[in-house]
């Protein structure tokens, strides 16, 4: 019982210290004991692109500068949608995309959700906003063979550094979130061509912009 109460705080421990640090994801890291490649260089979010994290956040996250790690509108919405029998996106925060993807395991499951929503509460109140998107793009999964971050998934789908993507570039990494092995930046079709011109006008919204400027510095 004490064992599972540690594993259980654990994360809890570690959150605030993520503020510095480069942190590796639980796949990275079961990637890694498993033998399968693994291609990540950590950048900044300063020496990122602007077009990237604006266009994730549009993809991914609306609001995501101004609720506190769950969107309950979205998880209204998933709860409506499942009782109609629709089949629907998970409705998950970036928020809670980090949380899983440092601490916890990919998939869907009652469990995970009920130790991914308190814990991603906990993120937003220990980190900052712009922390805690630069770790989502160091850590997101963007390529089909172990690419994970901006930088591996920039070199691997354009031949350039994230550092200097373009705007229809940007977008076509967050379009293919949160599925890099089905999506292709690097031969992108029809559809994903067709989410990321939404998601370059998106990145470009006045709403957008001036909520990344209230967000930028930590």
């Amino acid at each position: 019982m004490l064992i599972l109460l540690a594993v259980l705080l654990l994360p809890y421990l570690l959150a605030p210290l993520y503020r510095a640090g480069h942190p590796v994801s639980t796949l990275m890291a079961w990637r890694w004991l498993s033998g399968a490649p693994v291609s990540r260089q950590w950048l900044d979010f300063s020496a990122i692109s602007l077009w990237l994290p604006r266009s994730v956040v549009g993809s991914e996250d609306a609001k995501f500068c101004s609720h506190h790690g769950i969107d309950w509108d979205a998880v209204r919405e998933v709860v409506d949608d499942a009782e109609e029998g629709e089949v629907t996106r998970g409705g998950s925060t970036i928020t809670q995309q980090v949380a899983k993807n440092l601490f916890l395991w990919p998939g869907r499951s009652v469990v995970r959700k009920a130790l991914e929503f308190p814990l991603a509460l906990w993120i937003d109140l220990v980190l900052p906003k712009q922390r805690i998107l630069e770790i989502y793009l160091n850590v997101a999964e963007l390529g089909p063979s172990g690419q994970f971050g901006a930088q591996a998934g920039a070199a691997y789908a354009f031949g350039r550094s994230a550092s200097s993507l373009s705007p229809r570039e940007a977008a076509l990494l967050a379009a293919i979130l949160p599925n890099p092995v089905r999506r292709s930046a690097r031969n992108p079709g029809p559809g994903v061509r067709r989410l990321a011109g939404i998601y370059v006008a998106r990145a470009q919204a006045p709403d957008l912009q001036h909520c990344w400027r209230e967000n930028r510095s930590y």
